[in-house]
């Protein structure tokens, strides 16, 4: 499937752009995006989830390359390393940056969490955006991560501006989340 020019895909991408939140499949759980840039679309994310800020967001993109600006001392082998997980076991990354990024995302925590995705559906809404997204799972805080997209239906209704086409990816649920600098794995998947 031509994930890049699917109209839900396309459609998705103009909301979010437009300061608006989309639900999206990611490799293991349905998740909650919207620009990362937009603090407004961020704040109603995390009133959807009824999630403090202080715990922090992830940011997802396509290309590591659009993590420059947010992290510009990665060296290639920590670029290499960012990029190199797959969409089945996805690794989300803590890493050091810039400070460019708002508290919304980063919360109580030094590092940034960042994603590089290969989830055809999420890796295609984020080419087709441009800039990180923010990535959080579609579920209210406390309740299990949705697998399906009637589960995101039945958590938020009309509270998110779209649901985005297609399923998840064959990751067994959220991703893991490993300190870039240590390795340490932070939470297991």
């Amino acid at each position: 499937m031509d994930w890049a020019n699917h109209p839900g895909i396309v459609q998705a991408a103009a909301i979010l752009k437009k300061e608006g939140v989309v639900a999206c499949p990611a490799e293991g759980v349905w998740g909650l995006s919207c620009d990362a840039w937009c603090e407004t679309a961020i704040k109603r994310i995390l009133a959807l989830k009824n999630r403090p800020a202080t715990k922090g967001l992830i940011l997802i993109t396509h290309n590591v390359e659009l993590l420059r600006h947010l992290a510009p001392d990665l060296t290639s082998d920590q670029s290499t390393q960012l990029a190199s997980s797959g969409s089945e076991n996805p690794v989300t990354w803590l890493i050091p940056h810039s400070g460019r990024v708002s508290t919304l995302i980063t919360g109580n925590h030094p590092r940034l969490a960042v994603r590089i995705v290969r989830h055809s559906p999420i890796a295609a809404l984020c080419a087709n955006v441009g800039v990180p997204l923010v990535s959080t799972s579609a579920n209210p805080s406390g309740f299990p991560p949705s697998k399906t997209m009637e589960e995101v239906s039945s958590y938020f209704g009309t509270a998110v501006d779209f649901i985005a086409p297609g399923q998840i990816g064959n990751a067994k649920g959220s991703s893991e989340i490993r300190d870039l600098i240590t390795l340490e794995v932070v939470r297991n998947s």
